[in-house]
């Protein structure tokens, strides 16, 4: 037991501000797993997230000196309006730093609190930096995001009703995982009150900061992080955060962006409200637990930690629940090009709907097609593969295909009989106004550009597929040329979908 932590959480005024959110009970989750699953609804706070407890808590014990100095915080997000309102709120000056990547709604509804807004740099890293040196020039008190004896406790006032809601122990608690913050004060207190129950972490594949560091016994920094779910996108997590974590949490799942997506939609059949990537982690978490684990009638709550979610990136979670759930599967399927093999395609898989069903005319001996078929599981997968195989069809699954699920399903038919020497690569850039062009403008001309495929998703960083035309003597300065870019980058020139759709191919 921390005595030091519980007593900062049971002197938290986090209720100057802050709303006692309810535990909600989730009916038709609950009956589809067989085990009791609960949602703690911290996006229903003013600010639409959990922040606002640890912002204010913190803000809340400033000295008058202190208080009369401002308040200063780096934040692309949440934690940004959580210090904005608590400011307005005790009527201190506040300069929230963000980096100029984020949405112009944000931004906004930052301001509305009569925050000053400075944006700087591409990166939270950037907007950091700014804001420890704008700290050092106008005394101002920094509020950091998680890594704060204060804001940990405020958040982990959510624990404590949590306990107070319910008349029984949970058996598992899950909860998204950023800088650690989070978990660290709901772990912290409720080990004390109810050491058998498991607290499990929950973090993106391409964000598992406090996993990875779990694994290595000490804290990892991240080279790069993943910007779907960017609430949790942290590259390395507090030193505080993780001792605690150490200490107190049992494990960390980690789940994709398609099983994040499937969770974004069972929360929303369930309650009508549509959370942020890093609000639905806690469900994805717990799907999978109870997947491997095999556990029936258990009580299993959730946080929902945020529901700021950008109206653009709707169509991008759409896009992906189906397949998270195991809904839909994707496909590349050759098959005989002459009239009348689409019928016999669709004749082999029997009663099965087809979903999706992409193709165009490239050579006069085959067809290469983008295929979705609706599941209702893994299993329906290998079932599908092999019923296709056996009617002589050359088959591949597409489900765990990340360029093929983002870019090439929107570009079936593109294939170039006249490109030369062709290499592909997927890329990440901030995404702000001009992104694009600036993008462009590094590329330089340098290597003739032979395909480009970009669509924006409404987050903080834009994703684009690029071809180029590099001959094999001039891979070592190409090669040199990426990597001083300093753009994130992935090769996916020997891609098996690439082969299928988007390759030169002879007639």
């Amino acid at each position: 037991m921390n005595k030091a932590y519980l007593d900062l959480i049971n002197t938290s005024k986090v209720y100057d501000i802050c709303e006692e959110t309810p535990l909600q009970h989730a009916p038709a989750l609950s009956l589809r797993i067989n085990n009791n699953v609960w949602l703690k609804r911290e996006d229903l706070q003013p600010v639409f997230s959990f922040k606002l407890r640890g912002a204010y808590n913190k803000i809340a014990h400033l000295t008058a000196a202190e208080k009369a100095c401002g308040v200063l915080c780096a934040s692309a997000g949440n934690h940004a309006q959580g210090v904005a309102m608590s400011a307005k709120a005790l009527q201190l000056e506040a300069v929230i730093v963000m980096p100029t990547t984020t949405p112009e709604i944000k931004v906004k509804a930052v301001a509305s609190y009569g925050a000053k807004v400075i944006l700087a740099g591409d990166s939270y890293s950037d907007a950091h930096a700014h804001a420890m040196l704008l700290c050092e020039q106008t005394g101002m008190s920094f509020i950091h995001p998680y890594d704060d004896p204060l804001v940990i406790a405020g958040q982990a006032t959510i624990a404590v009703e949590m306990m107070r809601q319910t008349p029984h122990d949970f058996d598992a608690l899950f909860v998204p995982v950023g800088g650690g913050g989070l978990i660290a004060g709901i772990a912290c207190y409720i080990k004390a009150v109810s050491p058998k129950t498991k607290i499990i972490g929950v973090e993106p594949y391409d964000a598992a900061a406090m996993h990875d560091s779990m694994l290595a016994g000490k804290r990892v920094q991240l080279e790069q992080v993943g910007i779907f779910a960017d609430g949790v996108a942290v590259k390395q997590v507090g030193k505080r955060t993780f001792d605690l974590v150490q200490a107190y949490v049992d494990t960390i799942i980690l789940v994709d962006t398609d099983e994040i997506c499937a969770a974004i939609k069972d929360i929303y059949d369930e309650k009508r409200v549509i959370v942020e990537p890093a609000g639905a982690l806690s469900v994805a978490g717990m799907k999978k637990y109870v997947a491997a684990q095999a556990c029936e009638n258990k009580i299993l709550a959730c946080i929902c930690s945020g529901a700021n979610m950008n109206f653009d990136r709707l169509r991008h979670v759409a896009e992906r629940a189906e397949i998270g759930e195991r809904r839909e599967a994707l496909f590349a399927v050759t098959i005989p090009e002459k009239a009348g093999s689409f019928l016999d395609f669709c004749g082999s898989l029997g009663a099965r709907a087809i979903t999706e069903f992409n193709y165009r005319l490239s050579t006069r001996k085959e067809a290469h097609v983008f295929v979705g078929i609706k599941i209702t599981g893994n299993k329906d997968v290998k079932t599908i593969t092999e019923t296709l195989v056996k009617k002589d069809y050359n088959v591949l699954s597409l489900m765990d295909n990340e360029l093929a699920k983002l870019h090439i399903r929107h570009m079936v038919g593109g294939q170039c009989q006249i490109a030369q020497s062709e290499r592909l690569y997927r890329f990440e850039f901030p995404e702000r106004p001009s992104a694009l062009l600036d993008f462009l403008e590094k590329l330089a001309g340098r290597w003739n550009i032979s395909l480009f495929h970009y669509r924006n998703h409404g987050a903080a960083y834009g994703r684009v597929l690029v071809g180029f035309e590099v001959p094999n003597a001039g891979m070592a300065e190409f090669s040199d040329y990426l990597n001083h870019l300093n753009y994130a980058h992935t090769e996916e020139s020997n891609n098996p979908a690439l082969a299928l759709f988007l390759s030169p191919t002879e007639h």
